[in-house]
């Protein structure tokens, strides 16, 4: 792809996520991606034969992007504990940051195969990359703690997307919070915040 050819690309994958993300799927037309782009309507559908294949490419940039960032993360750590700690608050922070665009995640293409299938196998690779953290951490069932870990992390995802008044520093806290819980258990916290 050429320069002027992937900057446009890029600039129509970037107006489709602003648009899709404050106004959902539906709601989106693909003249307006053009108009936000700012390019032709036409030259949309010489990268992007329909406004599902375009969200679809909207939906692996995004995700690639929450897997190479946290990847990046990982790297520079050393301990389980800290990468555990890391793990959550990218994934609350990367959610936070994106506060404005919850119609993305919420007012998909219905029934999309392409789409579940890809969110399926995103999953597997997340999961898959807190997985092999716990194992250098030595867990005895890897596969149901990254479950419930991601579970956590997602719980608290929701209170960003759905509370106007969420902050960056209630973000930080919920991170620390869940992986202080989720490394020292219910008990362990407990008992640390009592002084035993």
């Amino acid at each position: 792809m050429s320069s002027a050819a992937n900057h446009k690309h890029t600039a129509i994958l970037d107006a489709a996520y602003e648009l899709f993300g404050s106004g959902g799927f539906y709601e989106t037309k693909m003249s307006e991606v053009a108009e936000h782009a700012g390019i032709a309507k036409g030259t949309v559908y010489l990268y992007f034969k329909s406004k599902e294949e375009l969200f679809m490419a909207v939906t692996r940039r995004d995700c690639e992007g929450f897997m190479q960032q946290l990847e990046h993360k990982l790297e520079d750590c050393t301990a389980p504990t800290e990468k555990l700690a890391v793990i959550a608050e990218h994934h609350l922070m990367y959610y936070y940051e994106r506060k404005q665009h919850t119609k993305l995640f919420f007012r998909a293409p219905n029934n999309n195969p392409e789409l579940v299938a890809y969110m399926a196998l995103f999953m597997e690779e997340y999961m898959q990359a807190v997985v092999k953290v716990l194992l250098e951490g030595g867990a005895s069932e890897p596969e149901l703690m990254a479950q419930s870990y991601i579970g956590m992390l997602d719980r608290l995802k929701m209170d960003i997307l759905f509370q106007p008044s969420f902050t960056e520093e209630d973000a930080y806290k919920r991170a620390k919070f869940a992986a202080a819980l989720f490394i020292h258990g219910a008990i362990g916290s407990l008992n640390a915040e009592n002084g035993y």
